[in-house]
């Protein structure tokens, strides 16, 4: 389906109109908290409209947004985020679809510094980051979204894939791909990675603007962590690179995967040192290395959170690149997390 959406400044002014879609299930903890700031955006006339698609939540989500001053959009039953998201680009009628997880709550000069990037770059879409300051203040939450921060921080500016977390897509070239894979992506997934690569595909410049920052709101916990990492984005990262071959970028970069193979080195080195067949020796100056490799990610922990915080998480980093390289070779030999097991 191509759709250009109504609303266009007549005369095809410079300063584009801007539509932030706010896809919610369930989130009343977090909604009031991202929509405080898009809505005064609204009122200041920075952006055109805010609305929140509700993805048949059955808690208080809806009113929530409505009593804030959101637009609210029901999506007509579980879609998904990405479903969710091309409901709210349906009805939009800025020219630029601006796209804000309800867990996320952007600063206050993101419509501004939004504005700018686009106008900069003439890019078809533009992407931020998480800031430095996570709410939820655990460790694995701590590391987690600091992580994700890194990669978005130090990627190249001009970028293979997308983010929706907080993530602008002009709307032409939003439907001229067809909007988000709903189908393939019914639950949170890579959706939005997919878009970006289909967008890249079709000629659409995408950049990363460090300076479009948002607070993440979400608390990571081991479980949640390892089957975000594992399910929801190293298996269908791995489908979509065996069927759309992608220059390597993020965290999938020929950087990471040496990093990752780094790691490997390091956990074998301490496995053989157990076992006194080995020196903890190598292990420690594997170690060391794994923390240049890693210099700039372990100087945003240590600025962050301090030094006992910034050696946890570079181990912990080092875990990370093991489980998630593993389950990456896992999927390029054939074995699904989705498979059902043979019948006895």
């Amino acid at each position: 389906m191509t759709r250009i959406p109504a609303g266009r400044r007549a005369g095809g002014a410079a300063t584009p109109t801007i539509s932030v879609i706010v896809p919610v299930y369930n989130g009343e903890a977090v909604l009031a908290q991202c929509l405080l700031p898009l809505v005064a955006f609204r009122l200041d006339g920075e952006i055109a409209e805010v609305i929140v698609v509700d993805d048949g939540s059955t808690d208080s989500s809806a009113w929530i947004a409505t009593e804030a001053g959101a637009r609210v959009v029901p999506s007509g039953g579980r879609l998904g985020p990405g479903g969710a998201r091309n409901r709210g680009a349906e009805v939009a009628t800025g020219e630029v679809l601006w796209f804000v997880d309800a867990d996320v709550v952007v600063h206050t000069d993101a419509a501004r510094v939004l504005e700018d990037a686009l106008a900069r770059t003439g890019a078809a879409a533009v992407f931020g980051t998480y800031d430095e300051f996570p709410a939820a203040t655990n460790f694995l939450s701590q590391y987690k979204n600091l992580s994700h921060r890194h990669h978005h921080v130090r990627s190249e500016r001009a970028a293979e894939t997308f983010w929706a977390g907080c993530g602008a897509v002009r709307a032409d070239a939003f439907w001229s791909v067809g909007g988000f894979d709903a189908e393939r992506y019914p639950e949170p997934s890579i959706e939005d990675v997919e878009l970006g690569v289909r967008l890249r595909r079709r000629g659409h410049a995408i950049f990363i603007e460090p300076e479009l920052q948002g607070q993440h709101l979400k608390a990571w916990h081991f479980a949640n962590l390892l089957r975000t990492d594992i399910v929801q984005r190293a298996y269908p990262w791995t489908r979509l690179m065996q069927e759309r071959p992608m220059r390597a970028t993020l965290n999938v970069s020929m950087g990471e995967r040496l990093r990752a193979l780094l790691a490997w080195a390091l956990a074998l080195s301490v496995a053989v040192a157990m076992t006194g067949k080995g020196s903890f020796a190598l292990a420690f100056a594997l170690l060391a290395a794994a923390i240049a490799a890693n210099a700039h990610l372990f100087a945003l922990f240590l600025r962050t959170n301090g030094i006992v915080f910034a050696l946890g998480a570079i181990l912990f980093h080092q875990f990370a690149y093991l489980y998630a390289s593993a389950a990456f070779v896992a999927f390029r030999l054939g074995w699904s997390p989705r498979r059902s097991p043979p019948p006895t």
